[in-house]
């Protein structure tokens, strides 16, 4: 089976986005689709992004007119300013946890696709804390997870163990943004590069003979 990694993080609004797009693709080539949150503010300076606090303003209010355009185009509701995506982080961790739930639910054998994508929801459409273990707990909760199991196991040496290979990985492939997908040794960055990702597949399982 071909496997396609997505590297990402669980703050990112263009994660958010890929979800219908990206649960599509998987469906129709039947790959196995590798969820690999990483550490995105250690590595992406080093690879050549650009956090989004620290870009100039010009940058950033051209940002916001990208989520408005798209949102409206993907017709998926986003809030441009969510309130609890910090404009100045205290708490290194903050998208990190959520991204160690993914882990810890995809090691499990789990849904991880969907609890990422309900994760993401949470905080950019409805206004929820993920950063927060009682939030990413009924988040998990409410679609047929055990949370309280899964928010336990984000600090176990399993899934950290797996988010410092992601981590190491998405700086061996210069991931310097997310998401970011990997397919046949090729990067595509970004959500609305996801046409590519699947004409990708389809000339990788032709060669294949899938």
């Amino acid at each position: 089976m071909i496997e396609l990694p997505c590297f990402y993080s669980l703050s990112s609004p263009w994660a958010y986005f890929m979800g219908p797009q990206l649960e599509d693709i998987v469906r129709r080539h039947k790959v196995r689709l590798v969820l690999k949150p990483f550490d995105f503010q250690e590595i992406v300076p080093r690879t050549g992004g650009v956090p989004l606090r620290t870009r100039p303003p010009a940058r950033r209010s051209y940002h916001h007119e990208e989520l408005d355009r798209w949102r409206h185009y993907l017709q998926m509701p986003l809030n441009l300013k969510p309130r609890h995506y910090p404009e100045k982080v205290t708490d290194p961790d903050w998208n990190k946890r959520p991204g160690w739930m993914v882990i810890a639910a995809q090691l499990q054998g789990l849904d991880a696709f969907r609890l990422s994508h309900a994760l993401l929801r949470a905080l950019w459409a409805e206004e929820r804390d993920t950063a927060a273990a009682e939030v990413r707990i009924q988040v998990a909760d409410e679609n047929g997870l055990d949370g309280r199991a899964l928010q336990a196991a984000e600090t176990s040496a399993p899934v950290q163990d797996a988010y410092r290979r992601f981590t190491q990985e998405a700086e061996a492939a210069e991931v310097f943004g997310a998401p970011t997908f990997i397919v046949d040794g090729v990067r595509y960055w970004g959500q609305d590069r996801l046409g590519f990702v699947d004409r990708a597949l389809e000339a990788l399982r032709a060669k294949q003979g899938n």
